[in-house]
């Protein structure tokens, strides 16, 4: 299917009579090292659900573009959300899927922040019960690669504007990428609430993006397509048992 924003209002019409299942790409403005753009996690999200639909028969609807960041708050060019307008964001585009008739909702976060994540998760969580007929799921980017990046990954711990987003930029958006970052790990205390983050990740990135080129890059997004397809047709058919009546 096109995306949502590209077609007309009789064509959506039309094509929602045979597809209900609509990917909806996150991402967030936060820095992600002195080499790739600060749109990194949102281009990532949006590209891998545009491969898909061009493969599978769903919906890409226009991208919610920021996100709630911690780590990198007070870097510069990082410009985040509270969770709070994060979730009634989602919210509410859900509950607007549902109202024209789409029925599977597959919520694909580029940025992978687990407070984002959680934020993200809560709101699908809510509206979920509030319709019998609707079946969402909630996944990051990492979350796939997770299961099918890890034997071309060579960087131990590798997270942010390293090795993978790296050859992921040189992959989808080469001019968009600008020399290489130094190798890093933050350093951040445990259990400890910082103000000042930046001392404890001066160079905002987590992994080596020397280790990154566009070959991986493309390999990284092959497998990830393969990878969400499937997700989807489970999301599609899956059916869960109905609860249980307390006695």
């Amino acid at each position: 299917m096109p995306l949502i924003e590209n077609v007309t209002m009789s064509a959506f019409a039309e094509g929602r009579k045979t597809c209900r299942t609509v990917i909806l790409p996150c991402g967030a403005v936060e820095e992600h090292g002195s080499h790739l753009p600060l749109g990194t996690d949102a281009l990532h999200a949006v590209a891998l659900a545009g491969e898909v639909a061009r493969v599978a028969d769903v919906w890409v609807a226009p991208p919610i573009y920021y996100g709630l960041c911690r780590s990198g708050s007070r870097h510069p060019g990082t410009i985040g959300i509270r969770g709070s307008t994060l979730q009634c964001l989602v919210e509410d585009i859900l509950r607007g899927f549902h109202q024209q008739g789409l029925r599977n909702v597959l919520v694909l976060s580029g940025h992978a922040g687990w407070t984002h994540m959680a934020a993200l998760a809560d709101a699908c969580e809510r509206v979920l019960f509030e319709f019998d007929d609707l079946k969402i799921a909630v996944l990051s980017v990492l979350d796939i690669g997770a299961a099918v990046w890890t034997d071309l990954i060579e960087t131990p711990g590798d997270s942010h504007a390293g090795e993978v987003e790296t050859s992921l930029m040189l992959h989808l958006h080469p001019e968009c990428v600008t020399g290489r970052a130094p190798e890093e790990v933050p350093t951040f205390p445990r259990h400890i609430l910082v103000r000042n983050k930046q001392a404890f990740w001066p160079g905002g990135v987590w992994g080596n993006p020397a280790a990154g080129n566009a070959e991986k890059g493309k390999l990284f997004m092959e497998r990830s397509v393969t990878a969400l397809v499937e997700i989807i047709e489970k999301l599609e058919n899956w059916s869960e048992p109905p609860e249980s009546n307390p006695a």
